[in-house]
């Protein structure tokens, strides 16, 4: 993902009297949300998973105070950030399942698809899916929400081009792909001396083996 450096200076933001918007006076300046968005971008991928609220307040010109009012909180950011970064993934899942070819190609680019975007994106990816999961239970919940969705849809494409028998088998097998191919990807990102076309040609041989022994 190409990601900006959007500073802004801090008065704007102190200084604007304008009407008050939202719950408690939070600001909802849907161009503002977004700079601060590309703010945290920016210091996630330069800081890691450990980036700091002050330092994407200091990125995005503004005091922590004055981002907790567009975000509510900590979390808020958060779950921002998993809309804007965990949909385009899932979305981009989603297309390669539904290309017109031939099973094990579809699933070779599903696996290179989730790999490449996961590898390209690491300390995102690292701040999502270790830190903001477990500091936020909604940001878990909505992550994890995500993740069935996918799970689902998968199970729908089983059946319907009769990889897997039967509804309840086909939602295992489907599940049970879509963790492995996650977990797969965490141990990857831990072992990067392992060529990515390995990974790949394997992990692929495992979801295809996987959805053909239980058809």
């Amino acid at each position: 993902m190409a990601l900006e450096h959007a500073r802004q200076t801090a008065p704007t933001d102190q200084k604007a009297p304008g009407p008050r918007r939202g719950r408690g006076g939070r600001g909802r300046d849907p161009e503002r949300r977004r700079a601060i968005l590309d703010a945290a971008d920016a210091v996630i991928q330069r800081d890691g998973p450990d980036a700091s609220m002050l330092a994407i307040a200091a990125e995005a010109g503004i005091s922590k105070p004055i981002l907790y009012r567009h975000f509510g909180d900590k979390g808020g950011l958060y779950r921002a950030l998993a809309e804007r970064h965990v949909d385009p993934l899932v979305e981009r899942i989603r297309e390669e399942l539904h290309r017109q070819e031939e099973f094990e190609k579809r699933a070779r680019a599903t696996v290179g698809a989730y790999l490449s975007m996961i590898s390209q994106n690491l300390n995102l990816y690292r701040f999502l899916m270790d830190r903001a999961t477990s500091e936020d239970p909604r940001t878990r919940s909505d992550v994890g929400m995500m993740v069935r969705r996918l799970g689902e849809e998968l199970a729908d494409r089983l059946l319907a081009e009769g990889l897997v028998g039967g509804r309840v088998r086909a939602q295992i097998t489907a599940h049970a792909v879509v963790g492995m191919v996650q977990a797969a990807g965490e141990w990857w990102l831990d072992h990067p001396e392992v060529d990515g076309e390995r990974i790949i040609d394997d992990l692929t041989a495992s979801v295809v083996g996987a959805i053909r022994g239980s058809g």
